[in-house]
């Protein structure tokens, strides 16, 4: 619109004198004498600087009535205040407490294994049988020795209650008896670890040792028993997130090889900080109904750490920085019927973040309207016009 009045009013004023002074310069150049010319041209530059001059304050005087120019066209969105939860993103593997590789307690050769993989058995079901070499006639010995030490103590003690015989006799049967059952014991207690069982009920992962091996105590790996009913997650947070990752705190449990998402809740949360990388575990428990969920299976955890009920959350695309550091946006205020407003700058205090998203903790009244598409290229106090109001907050 400037430009096309400017040539206007160039256009009228040529018109004005055009006629006039080219009869002026034919007859000039008709002279053909080098000062006429010279002197004509002199007079032709100093009506152009004139004619400049006025053009400029006549563009002026344009630029303050023209109240539509470089009025920029922005979209904004209405701050409504939403609920925010916050979550802390880590990763975590399964895993359970019911997972054992079992080792013998007793040295020799696994005389017998009861079991195959994939079998359910019961705690305390027997898996396998070590020889115990030699030890179970040794108990039949001592038994006998035990029965002839406890017909002795009887018929001593029957003796001594009819104060019959010497105390030092009675004493002496009665410590045979009580030392040959002691011997007794300790042989079945030998006897007993060459029995393989159950630790608990389960399913056995793996026969690892084979009949007939010779296996040594707590050191040969016989089988591995799982059971997949009492599954948890545990991962290690931060120690920063002591505070805010606590017992009861919702969690969203992605497991991305299953594509399944789940909901659980934090069980556990340890007590002791790792000095080597500053974390605490925490323990998360899901249902494993279907026995999907296996051992060591890797999964993405979301959990809840902070909620506000009434956030204004805003697109951090839109914040810009001053010089001193701090953070603003701008607003839209006064906005006519033509959907024009003026554009203020607004400092703000922000929060957390989630994805493209920020809290606004101080600055944004409630249902203020936010400039998105051309809030870097606006200025304070200048006049926009909204093109699109999009009530959303994500924008």
């Amino acid at each position: 619109m400037k430009y096309i009045l400017t040539i206007l009013t160039l256009s009228i004023l040529l018109t004005s004198c055009g006629e006039g002074k080219k009869n002026t310069v034919e007859k000039a150049l008709e002279s053909n004498d080098l000062e006429t010319i010279r002197k004509k041209r002199a007079e032709l530059v100093d009506e152009q600087q004139v004619l400049h001059g006025k053009i400029v304050l006549l563009d002026e005087k344009i630029s303050v009535l023209d109240t539509t120019k470089n009025v920029p066209l922005i979209t904004t969105f209405k701050a409504t205040p939403e609920e925010f939860n916050h979550v802390l993103e880590l990763q975590g593997n399964v895993t359970t407490k019911d997972l054992m590789v079992i080792t013998p307690e007793y040295s020799g050769i696994l005389t017998n294994v009861y079991v195959k993989e994939g079998q359910w058995v019961s705690k305390g079901q027997t898996l396998g049988k070590i020889d115990d070499g030699g030890l179970s006639q040794q108990l039949a010995q001592q038994q006998i020795q035990t029965d002839l030490a406890q017909t002795t103590f009887e018929r001593q003690k029957r003796l001594w209650d009819q104060k019959i015989g010497s105390e030092i006799q009675f004493l002496q049967a009665k410590s045979t008896y009580e030392g040959q059952v002691e011997a007794v014991n300790q042989i079945q207690q030998q006897i007993a670890k060459t029995i393989v069982k159950a630790p608990f009920s389960g399913t056995i992962d793996a026969v690892i040792t084979e009949q007939g091996s010779v296996v040594a105590a707590g050191q040969t790996e016989l089988m591995r028993i799982v059971n997949l009913d009492n599954m948890y997650i545990e991962t290690e947070v931060p120690e920063r997130h002591l505070s805010t990752i606590t017992v009861g705190k919702d969690v969203e449990v992605n497991f991305p090889i299953l594509g399944k998402t789940i909901n659980a809740k934090v069980r556990q949360t340890s007590n002791v900080i790792n000095p080597s990388n500053r974390t605490f575990k925490a323990e998360v428990a899901i249902p494993n109904k279907d026995k999907s969920f296996k051992p060591n299976l890797t999964v993405r955890l979301k959990i809840n750490d902070y909620t506000n009920k009434d956030a204004v959350l805003i697109p951090q695309s839109i914040i810009s920085e001053n010089a001193e550091g701090e953070q603003y946006v701008y607003v839209v205020k006064n906005k006519n019927d033509k959907n024009q407003g003026t554009a203020t700058r607004v400092i703000i205090k922000t929060g957390r973040t989630q994805g493209d998203l920020i809290e606004v903790l101080e600055g944004i009244e409630s249902n203020a309207e936010l400039i998105q598409e051309g809030a870097r290229s606006v200025k304070d106090g200048q006049t926009v016009e909204v093109l699109i109001l999009d009530n959303n907050t994500n924008g």
